[in-house]
């Protein structure tokens, strides 16, 4: 093939998900994420990089400290050394992680051990990292004990003695209990309408002058409290949020 007839960029993930080799071209597209997982696309010039031409590529200074990663289709990160070549044509990663600091922290995912630069992992974090469906959920290993859900927004500390050791299952069933009329009432959804929680203050069939009006406090919904009218919907917390019905029988 002719220079001009070179390719602009080739795409690793592409080539990855069609199980092909890479094609020749003047570019190879990777995926760099600084400090957390927003990853971004980034071209290098060769197909086997060293690691601090793909650090340089995406903007960052080799002697800033940084520690760099690879991250293998089975989920390690591979420390990756400044001056150690990178064959993208065989080693099947497309995702390449930086952390400015001088202390790796260790984890594992599904059996996987991870490195990460950072004192504590997000929860969101940990799921970019699993890559699961909306059915599946991360959890972190107790000991002895019922392992914990990860919730996205929460932080994990990994200072602590030992390795956390966290696991990918079915997502479970989420409930919120809600106050109705000063009952407590147990729903599946963090969507509340004005309808369901009409049926909860008042199950059964309604007359057809009857009317109804509802206040709520302690949503997770902003504003926190107010009035919900007919097809209206509150984001409930998972304990806590408060309504009150009154019922009218028009004459």
């Amino acid at each position: 093939m002719k220079t001009d007839e070179l390719l602009e960029y080739d795409d690793v993930g592409e080539a990855l998900r069609e199980n092909r080799a890479l094609r020749l071209a003047r570019g190879y597209r990777i995926q760099v994420a600084q400090g957390d997982l927003s990853f971004r696309p980034v071209l290098v010039a060769d197909p086997i990089p060293l690691g601090r031409q793909i650090m340089s590529s995406a903007g960052l200074d080799p002697r800033g400290g940084y520690s760099l990663f690879a991250i293998l289709p089975s989920g390690d990160f591979e420390d990756l050394r400044l001056d150690e070549p990178f064959d993208l044509r065989a080693r099947g990663a497309e995702r390449f992680v930086a952390f400015q600091t001088d202390r790796d922290f260790k984890l594992t995912l599904d059996g996987s051990q991870l490195s990460w630069g950072k004192p504590a992992i997000s929860g969101a974090a940990l799921y970019a990292l699993a890559r699961i469906g909306e059915d599946k959920a991360v959890f972190l290993e107790v000991r002895g004990g019922k392992d914990r859900l990860v919730a996205p927004h929460e932080l994990i500390d990994l200072t602590a003695p030992g390795i956390e050791h966290f696991i990918t299952a079915p997502k479970p069933t989420l409930t919120f209990e809600i106050i109705v009329n000063a009952r407590p009432r147990v729903v599946n959804n963090k969507l509340v309408t004005f309808e369901q929680v009409v049926h909860l203050a008042f199950p059964g069939t309604h007359e057809p002058n009857a009317a109804f009006s509802m206040t709520y406090r302690h949503a997770v919904s902003k504003p926190h409290a107010g009035e919900l009218g007919a097809g209206g919907v509150v984001e409930v917390k998972e304990r806590g949020t408060i309504f009150n019905v009154t019922k009218t029988v028009q004459s």
